[in-house]
């Protein structure tokens, strides 16, 4: 069913507050971390995706030191179950366990709670659930718990956390979603769920968060010499279609980061972005990036030399 309370356009992806160097090649300082919330929430960016799995709870650590002292109502928080971090080693990537059980839910939405200081979630996700042969367990014990928790006013919504489209189709038909992150499928490099997975979507009235709108790098910084595609280096073909993208955005003087984000944003499947952000400096860089005016020249060009599907939705 659709979101029963408004979302802003633009969250701030935490992940890479919590200083997930090995995921994205630099660390971030608590410090960095709590002031760059805290110029979001300035700026009325008050969706805030975090979860258990990054950096094994730093991020949401990190998130529930910016948020002491702020009033409830000034923030939404979106974060995830399937991931049980291992409290002795907080930061370390990769430590604790996934599962999906009911237990596993209630520990992992009990320790979320507790890390982020709230009493209630607005959002929870379902956390990578095409990491392995989960499924069955994620229809049969973590959506039902998840269902019980939003009954009982613990959780606002439902919805899931994926990396892949047909994912997206699978579990719009079988889980009970209000909302869904898809990361790095809808982008100017690709539009997998234009056809199915998006209208299938709006037909459920199920909110899209398209996050890795940059594709993991390539779309901020441009087809330079080790640019990163899905966080590894970025293979030719990918390099060769950023190119070409590029000298489209020069033609129109368009930022191709401002492409990026108001392109995925045009679909109206699109909620909301979820963009990852280690700065204060870069939450106003995105924002300005996100308003930037942009020519329905350069849109009508994309399509006309096929750098992207001819029915996709752009800004208008």
């Amino acid at each position: 069913m659709p979101l029963s309370f408004p979302i802003p356009r633009l969250g701030l992806g935490c992940a890479p507050l919590g200083s997930m160097e090995r995921t994205f090649g630099y660390g971030v300082s608590e410090a960095d971390a709590v002031a760059t919330i805290h110029r979001a929430l300035e700026r009325g960016i008050t969706l805030l995706d975090t979860a258990p799995f990054y950096a094994n709870g730093q991020s949401e650590i990190r998130v529930g030191l910016a948020l002491r002292g702020v009033s409830r109502d000034r923030f939404i928080i979106s974060t995830k179950v399937g991931w049980l971090p291992d409290p002795d080693h907080v930061g370390q990537q990769g430590a604790g366990e996934r599962s999906y059980t009911r237990d596993a839910v209630l520990r992992s939405i009990e320790g979320s709670l507790e890390r982020l200081g709230v009493d209630y979630l607005d959002i929870a996700h379902v956390h990578d659930p095409e990491a392995g042969d989960y499924r069955r367990q994620i229809l049969d014990e973590a959506y039902p718990t998840l269902l019980d928790l939003k009954a009982q006013g613990v959780i606002r919504a439902i919805g899931a956390g994926l990396n892949q489209t047909d994912f997206l189709v699978d579990f719009a038909r079988h889980a009970p979603l209000d909302c869904a992150i898809l990361a790095g499928r809808y982008t100017l490099l690709e539009q997998a769920p234009l056809h199915e997975a998006f209208p299938l979507a709006l037909s459920k009235g199920i909110g899209i968060f398209a996050a890795g709108v940059f594709n993991g790098g390539i779309l901020a910084t441009g087809a330079r010499p080790g640019a990163r595609y899905q966080y590894a280096p970025a293979p030719e073909p990918i390099l060769h279609l950023t190119r070409m993208i590029e000298r489209v955005c020069a033609k129109h003087g368009v930022a191709l980061r401002a492409a990026a984000m108001q392109f995925a944003a045009a679909h109206p499947a699109v909620r909301a972005l979820i963009v990852g952000m280690a700065r204060p400096s870069e939450v106003d860089e995105n924002l300005a990036d996100f308003a930037a005016p942009i020519p329905a020249a350069f849109w009508a060009e994309l399509k006309a030399r096929e750098l992207i599907e001819p029915d996709a939705p752009t800004p208008q």
